[in-house]
């Protein structure tokens, strides 16, 4: 793949991720309003918990589209290595908003109801329309998030797991976890309701509520959790470090990889510092130019590369194989 074919799919790839948070905002608006209104003339705790719900999701669409909009930004002299980063820390405060937002509202609607006793439920139909009508407009949000994911998984050849466990794009992921957050808390809003109308009993109303909290702080933690770890400094695709890594070893001007290290800087931007042992035989000239060579062929070969370093060391250095034993376990050329 060429690397105008890359930025291209980049690109694109970038106004699929707007369009599925676009999507996502928009019926999150309109589900938040239904939701309240049904809330406050049902008297039921699980619906205003599900308004909530899609406060706190329509918030994190807003702060998503600052994520994609901010981490475009091209590197200047105060951030020479870009912008990227800004994605996952906007993604970050997304998961801490669904968090504080939804979550922390929803358990105390449900303790709250479940404590305080009986509760009467009042036209109960309006709560089972606007759910109907929440659940077409969060299904068709959560099939763009799907689709995308697919796609996504089906470019980089591998399984929709594996690319939602490893991808390096958190908007999408965020997208599809919440709206699959949002499908599973209307089943349970619905029960809530149902429940509450056979029974007579408020308890399973704001039942429904606390696990719809519960639902919510495990979205935000594992949203989180992803985060975090792009924001410390996460590692590439495990794929693509070892493709770089034979690249490199099967050089004729290269003797030994001694040590690959790699950083994310942002989505589909990866940083790259490479320790080699070059044939001994070339000259301090020789080595330049073939940095030069394999910077260019690296970059052609591997258009995430948005920063490469070459560093010739020795393999034969003790110091900087233990270095690398203690990091990986082995060593590259083991």
């Amino acid at each position: 793949m060429s690397t105008a074919e890359s930025a291209g799919e980049t690109a694109t790839g970038g106004e699929e991720s707007t369009l599925t948070v676009l999507i996502a905002g928009g019926a999150n608006a309109l589900i938040g309003v239904l939701k309240l209104v049904a809330g406050l003339l049902t008297g039921s705790s699980a619906m205003l918990a599900e308004a909530a719900h899609s406060v706190a999701d329509t918030a994190t669409e807003g702060l998503l589209l600052t994520a994609l909009r901010r981490s475009a930004r091209r590197p200047d002299r105060r951030h020479p290595f870009g912008y990227g980063k800004e994605r996952f820390f906007w993604a970050l405060i997304a998961a801490v908003s669904i968090f504080v937002s939804g979550a922390v509202f929803a358990i105390y609607e449900g303790v709250r109801t479940i404590v305080g006793g009986e509760a009467e439920q009042t036209l109960a139909w309006v709560a089972y329309a606007v759910l109907g009508v929440s659940f077409v407009l969060e299904g068709f949000s959560w099939l763009q998030a799907v689709r995308q994911v697919r796609n996504e998984a089906a470019a980089e050849e591998t399984t929709f797991r594996a690319w939602l466990r490893g991808t390096d794009d958190p908007t999408v992921k965020t997208v599809f976890f919440e709206d699959s957050a949002a499908l599973v808390g209307l089943v349970l809003a619905f029960g809530g309701v149902g429940l509450h109308q056979l029974t007579g009993s408020a308890l399973w109303d704001g039942v429904a509520s606390l696990l719809i909290g519960l639902l919510l702080s495990g979205v935000a933690y594992i949203l989180g959790r992803t985060n975090k770890g792009l924001l410390i400094g996460r590692q590439a695709n495990p794929r693509l470090v070892r493709a770089i890594a034979d690249d490199l070893a099967a050089r004729p001007e290269v003797d030994a990889v001694v040590d690959l290290l790699t950083m994310m800087l942002g989505t589909d931007s990866v940083l790259l510092c490479a320790r080699l042992d070059f044939d001994g035989a070339l000259g301090a000239d020789d080595v330049e130019r073939a940095c030069v060579a394999i910077d260019a062929d690296l970059r052609a070969r591997f258009p995430d590369l948005a920063e490469i370093f070459l560093e010739p060391v020795p393999r034969t250095d003790e110091t900087m194989r233990s270095r690398v034993l203690e990091r990986y376990g082995r060593t590259f050329d083991s």
